[in-house]
């Protein structure tokens, strides 16, 4: 990968493979128009043999998409946003599409969040302005309508062959100024679920089966997800979830993730001072004792109606963990990163409820796996970076696929350059925050292990 440093904060994706147990790297990837601080490779996501890579703070004044190799070098409309779509053959990658909103305008963070399935790429776009609160299907337009600040936006797109184009522009059906709608997506199939976490309403029930939500505006903060169902290819809601213990600046759907009939959304702020899980039913604590400890709530589908499953403690529960900030989720397994949680553990605790309660390592990080039997959920794994060092963030980004758990520490701060295939990992201090990955996988019928 270069070495030069002259573009800063342009960003920049690293795609590696595994062969047995040995990872490789098998590409470096800059965006076909990169330039300083458009932030590329902030969010990204990968589905087979195609990878999304979002810019949120890219600058072109374009409007449409873009099906090829190439990219915009205007600069006229200021952290705009981007996406890039890359497809491999063999062990090649080649951009396949470079994707502007059709009412791309500056400040609309096009490309802060992006999720992926087959040939369906859903973009959030949390700085959209407009004032719709409907869902425009089968076209390319979006409104150009600017009087709600910030209230967000999802655009969903299609690829037939090798041709993206836009299906739907999606907007809350309570979209309201500042909501953020669209700061955090996930995508399963036809059903795709959106975060807004800055949403106010006090609703804390789930609204099924219908297009409506609260215009309710008096529990700031408390945020929402919205979950649509493409039919053929026209998008509808089909539910709108509050948290049952909604409270203002708990900023629920700060996070997201659905597989299947299953949704975990990841409440970074919730306040509670419960270490257990609460399964089978629709409560969740109304204490407010543990600042910004953090939560999350799994909901399930059955039919077309979502209720909730199980509220998740971490059960080393402290104030400013914020577990939940990521969530990842596939099948009866699920994922929970709290980059503020602070213990000096450097292992991992396989096969029981407990985490280490010291609190020596300053925002380190933690990793909690957690299975689902029937439909009762408990700890599986407590993971701590084995070269666990304060202020590492380790857990700010998680990603989940069958039996393999990868795992960012925004701020780690080793200088080496290569990858360590097996259980250690360095003690360097050198090179501060220029983060890491860790890979971890199941043995077969046995614990969590580094990999």
């Amino acid at each position: 990968a270069s070495s030069d440093n002259s573009n800063s904060l342009s960003g920049a994706v690293y795609v590696y493979k595994r062969t047995g147990t040995t990872w490789a790297q098998e590409a470096y990837i800059k965006a076909s128009n990169s330039e300083a601080t458009d932030y590329f490779g902030e969010v990204v996501a990968l589905d087979g043999d195609t990878l999304a890579v979002g810019a949120y703070l890219e600058d072109s004044s374009q409007d449409t998409i873009t099906n090829g190799t190439t990219a915009s070098s205007n600069n006229s409309s200021n952290d705009s946003g981007a996406v890039y779509v890359y497809k491999r053959t063999g062990t090649t990658w080649e951009q396949e599409a470079y994707i502007k909103a059709s009412n791309s305008e500056a400040n609309d963070y096009f490309g802060n969040s992006v999720a992926l399935d087959g040939d369906t790429l859903v973009v959030g776009a949390y700085g959209e302005d407009s004032n719709q609160t409907t869902i425009t299907n089968d076209n390319s337009t979006a409104s150009s309508n600017n009087s709600n600040s910030r209230s967000g936006a999802v655009y969903v797109y299609k690829r037939t062959g090798t041709t993206w184009t836009q299906e739907a522009y999606v907007k809350a059906s309570n979209s309201e100024a500042t909501d953020w709608f669209g700061s955090s997506v996930a995508l399963d199939g036809d059903t795709l679920a959106v975060g807004a976490y800055k949403e106010e309403s006090s609703q804390t029930t789930i609204t099924n089966d219908n297009s409506t939500a609260s215009s309710d505006n008096s529990n700031n903060r408390s945020g929402a997800v919205y979950v649509y169902k493409r039919t053929g290819t026209t998008w509808a809601q089909e539910a709108y979830v509050k948290a049952s213990n909604s409270e203002a600046t708990d900023e629920f759907g700060y996070s997201v993730a659905l597989d299947n009939d299953t949704l975990a959304v990841g409440v970074r702020d919730e306040d509670s001072n419960q270490t257990t899980i609460t399964n089978d039913n629709s409560t969740a604590s109304s204490n407010n004792s543990s600042s910004a400890s953090g939560a999350v709530y799994v909901y399930k589908r059955t039919g077309t109606t979502w209720e909730q499953e199980a509220y998740v403690k971490a059960s080393n529960n402290d104030a400013s963990d914020v577990f939940g900030y990521r969530v990842a989720l596939d099948g009866d397994t699920l994922a929970v990163g709290a980059f503020g949680e602070d213990s000096n553990q450097t292992t991992i605790t396989n096969d029981n409820s407990t985490a280490s309660s010291n609190n020596s390592s300053d925002d380190s990080g933690a990793v909690y796996v957690y299975k689902r039997t029937g439909t009762t959920w408990a700890q599986e794994a407590y993971v701590k970076a084995s070269n666990n060092d304060a202020s590492d963030l380790f857990g700010y980004y998680v990603a989940l696929d069958g039996d393999t758990l990868a795992v960012g520490a925004d701020y780690e701060d080793s200088n080496q350059t290569t990858i360590t295939n097996g259980t250690s990992a360095s003690s360097n201090n050198s090179s501060s925050n220029s983060g890491a990955v860790y890979v971890y996988n199941w043995a077969p019928s046995g614990p969590l292990l580094m990999g």
